[in-house]
């Protein structure tokens, strides 16, 4: 697919600056946009980038959003594309316009009218959302855990029921203190460990009286028949047997029917009296893909695509990370939406759209699994090593799996801002940690 003749270098927007597409737009920017090859834009409703695996961590108070998010301008800048703030609300194919809604400020001020952005190739990278399966009262009376604002909302709520319990010290009898976390997936999983270290260490600051395990009660709700169903049982068997060490509760095969603002009603008829209620389970791409110009989509809301990462109807637009399903052939189930499908293809896609300016054929993307790693905070962490990493599929745990756990998020952070911008930052961070206290109290 040979670039056309016209007046102005070829226009590629991205629509999502999560993992994959703030990846593909630091590539691309680099390869295409410093040269004036191409016009690299990028639109986000967010002006900064954290990476999504760390939300739990945001949420316990164990990370400082402002510590670890990037700007998106400042990355623009430096790597030659531009950036558009905005939420994606429609589409035209025939005009090769992306419509964004109007931005408004917290007084509800306009700061942008609705608006245009103009492509020759569309690459939409825009996530996925908490799917509350349509569970009444989910979305009224749970916290889902999808952005850093979400996260920062929990932290809050969390550190203000601390601060009433020291005010108000719990008599004996008194029910503990109950977070309910929906979902047994990697999320809900690493949450738990997080919430029990922070009220750990609230207690040495005199903040809570929490004694985790009497006064705080932490359940993970799971309605498939043990935690981390999508992963390796070895390694679910692992993490339920750290998590029961700590005292957290686990209810497998178990479904919610009902959140309300006093708890967590399941069909079996128990009800989870709950303070504060975490969604972690399933995802789904937002609503208005349905409708998007009459894309292919999956009952997910993703793009179905081929595996050159082109929509199905309309070879100008590519879908990739949470928002694509990709097909794997021989068979196999899609490409499943995981952080490395995203690496992966943004590292494909970065290639295959310069090939397509140069008049060759595009790349056809290949997933790898290299294993999973799930962290239960300063305890421990599990993971099971695949592909190029380990003949077969090789166990970890300990020290080891906390290691490549790290280095998942700093090869993150080595794709988009260098190897020299993330040593400074690692350095930073080791400041920072001798520096301030254990967890964000405030």
């Amino acid at each position: 697919m040979a670039q056309a003749f016209t007046s102005h270098p070829h226009r590629i927007t991205i629509v999502g600056g999560g993992a994959g597409g703030l990846e593909l737009a630091v590539r691309l920017g680099k390869k295409l946009g410093k040269k004036n090859k191409a016009q690299v834009t990028l639109v986000d409703a967010a002006r900064t980038h954290l990476w999504k695996p760390l939300l739990h961590q945001i949420a316990a108070g164990t990370m400082d959003t402002h510590t670890d998010e990037l700007e998106y301008l400042a990355l623009a800048r430096n790597y030659h594309f531009h950036f558009r703030l905005g939420r994606m609300d429609g589409l035209s194919r025939e005009k090769k316009e992306v419509y964004l809604a109007a931005a408004h400020d917290e007084d509800g001020n306009e700061i942008l009218p609705r608006r245009a952005i103009p492509y020759d190739t569309l690459v939409l990278a825009i996530g996925s959302q908490s799917n509350d399966f349509g569970t009444p009262g989910a979305r009224e009376h749970c916290i889902m855990l999808d952005t850093p604002a979400a996260a920062e909302r929990f932290h809050q709520r969390l550190i203000n029921s601390c601060i009433r319990a020291q005010a108000r010290p719990r008599q004996p009898g008194q029910p503990p203190f109950t977070v309910t976390i929906i979902g047994g997936g990697a999320t809900g999983v690493e949450l738990s460990a997080e919430l029990h270290m922070t009220a750990k260490i609230l207690s040495t600051y005199g903040l809570a009286n929490f004694d985790p395990g009497k006064d705080l009660r932490i359940v993970v709700v799971e309605a498939a028949p043990r935690l981390l169903q999508a992963l390796p049982e070895r390694l679910s068997s692992a993490v339920a047997q750290e998590l029961h060490m700590l005292d957290i509760e686990i209810r497998t095969n178990e479904r919610v029917v009902e959140v309300t603002k006093d708890g967590v009603q399941m069909a079996n008829g128990t009800f989870i009296p709950s303070e504060l209620v975490v969604w972690c389970a399933g995802i789904k791409v937002p609503d208005f893909m349905k409708t998007l110009d009459g894309l292919e989509v999956n009952r997910l809301n993703q793009v179905v695509v081929h595996r050159t990462l082109q929509s199905t109807h309309d070879p100008s637009i590519f879908a990739m990370g949470d928002c694509a399903a990709c097909p794997q052939g021989d068979g196999r189930p899609p490409v499943p939406p995981r952080a490395q499908s995203a690496h992966q293809e943004a590292t494909m896609l970065a290639k295959s759209l310069v090939r397509m300016l140069q008049g060759r054929p595009l790349l056809e993307f290949s997933y790898h699994d290299y294993g999973s790693l799930v962290s239960l905070g300063e305890y421990s962490a599990v993971g099971n090593l695949m592909g190029a990493v380990a003949r077969g599929s090789v166990f970890i745990e300990g020290y080891i799996a906390k290691w490549m756990y790290w280095w998942l998020y700093k090869r993150h952070q080595i794709a988009v801002s260098g190897w020299f911008r993330t040593w400074l930052v690692t350095w930073a961070e080791a400041i920072n940690w001798a520096r301030n206290p254990r967890i964000k109290l405030h």
